[in-house]
């Protein structure tokens, strides 16, 4: 049985005793039931992870003691930059969630001109905020150490002339190449993933340039949710770390 994996936001040290953040003791304590004397990882994002055990447990109060420091990562070697065009309901969850999990290392939330989804301006930070989460619980589960930035929502033009890659990919369906015509391997790649009904003449103009290149991937066409995972994954196959 794998060991439960905890992110907390501490600093964190070879014999240190501590008590685990509320909702990580919460999860601990009451969601896993775990008892003294159970093993944890915790890891707080600054690289590694630390091999604790439970020391105590009083409901969501739980205290730990620190024993060993793994010096592990488990980063890709291609540096991966995500622009996902928003999508409805728990689609962007799903998006981020496996991102996550395929190595990417920046999300960037865009809005574009034909994206479905209105936000409420006095609710991003909120949105914002379950989205770390939902990267954080990613990083627990895979076994990242490293947390994935994640961008404020964009509006694409805005986002465009700051993005930095050695290469930089526009998703298309109609697109004249695809990843199989790429063949020097890059070290960092810039990804966007436009939404349902596509990316308006303007921003695709934007970013070609801006030195975005269109490809495709096969015949069919992929939902939002779908592309750019499928991206991502087909990308770490040929560059990175599968």
């Amino acid at each position: 049985m794998a060991t439960t994996r905890i992110y907390v936001d501490l600093d964190l040290s070879v014999q240190k005793q501590l008590e685990l953040p509320e909702v990580a003791g919460n999860h601990v304590g009451r969601v896993l039931r775990m008892r003294v004397s159970d093993p944890l990882i915790l890891f707080n994002g600054q690289g590694g992870e630390f091999i604790a055990k439970i020391t105590s447990v009083n409901r969501a109060k739980v205290n730990v003691e620190i024993s060993t420091f793994v010096n592990q990562e488990r980063e890709s070697t291609l540096r991966i930059t995500l622009g996902q065009a928003l999508s409805k309901g728990d689609k962007m969850d799903f998006t981020i969630q496996k991102a996550v999990e395929l190595g990417v290392n920046n999300i960037t939330p865009l809005l574009t001109r034909y994206s479905n989804v209105r936000l409420d301006e006095n609710k991003l930070d909120k949105k914002l905020e379950h989205w770390r989460k939902v990267i954080i619980s990613a990083c627990e589960q895979c076994g990242r150490n490293t947390i994935p930035e994640l961008a404020d929502i964009t509006k694409v033009d805005d986002w465009v002339p700051h993005t930095k890659a050695d290469l930089k990919l526009l998703l298309a369906p109609d697109a004249e190449s695809s990843l199989s015509d790429l063949d020097e391997k890059p070290e960092s790649i810039c990804i966007v993933i436009g939404p349902e009904g596509g990316l308006s003449r303007s921003e695709i103009r934007s970013l070609e340039d801006n030195n975005f290149t269109g490809i495709r991937l096969g015949p069919r066409i992929l939902r939002t949710e779908t592309a750019g995972l499928t991206t991502v994954a087909a990308l770490q196959n040929q560059f990175g770390d599968y």
